[in-house]
């Protein structure tokens, strides 16, 4: 029997093709055959590891009272979060601190205005309002109702501070203060349409 060129070319690549695979089978090793583990570090190295997992273990207790301790100072820090049902509730709560402070001033100031501000979001947790009042008064005054705001137990800070020559021969200053209190997130509006880009 002759064999002719074109089995004589499959005869060659079969042939090629059983090297390959042999050539594979030798290289790669098979699922199933067992895997051997061998020893890859001295004992030394082995004792190293042992103790520092072991100092990583030791040190657990410490990072668990460490959360602890941050868990109760975010907690007490939270308790000056300004609780309402709305924003608008929350502003009121504001600006009837404001009003508090400002007539426990010695004199009290007379607030001669006050505008509400937008409810902003503060981070992924919080919100905050912003209260806007316009009084005049001295220096010092103003430095007092700074410090009082500053001892209140709700979360107050102020936002922007605009001072105006007032009358010179009294020596008062016309202020703009406007202070802002954390609410929870709950509280500012959602942006939707083309605004939430």
């Amino acid at each position: 029997m002759k064999l002719q060129k074109r089995d004589k070319t499959a005869l060659a690549l079969l042939a090629g093709a059983l090297v390959v695979w042999l050539i594979l089978q030798w290289a790669l090793p098979s699922a199933s055959s067992p895997q051997v583990v061998t020893v890859s570090e001295s004992m030394p190295a082995a004792e190293k590891r042992l103790t520092w997992l072991r100092q990583l273990a030791g040190s657990v207790p410490g990072k668990e009272e460490a959360l602890r301790q941050a868990s109760a100072e975010l907690t007490g820090r939270e308790q000056g979060i300004l609780q309402a049902e709305t924003a608008a509730q929350a502003q009121a709560q504001l600006l009837e601190i404001l009003r508090r402070v400002a007539k426990a001033q010695t004199p009290p100031l007379d607030l001669k205005g006050v505008e509400l501000g937008q409810v902003a979001r503060l981070g992924d947790e919080y919100g905050e309002v912003q209260v806007s009042i316009t009084f005049e008064s001295r220096i010092e005054e103003l430095v007092n109702l700074l410090a009082d705001l500053a001892k209140q137990p709700e979360a107050l800070g102020t936002r922007d501070l605009r001072i105006a020559s007032g009358n010179a021969k009294e020596k008062t200053i016309g202020v703009r203060l406007t202070v802002c209190g954390l609410v929870p997130r709950r509280l500012v509006p959602e942006k939707k349409g083309l605004a939430a880009f």
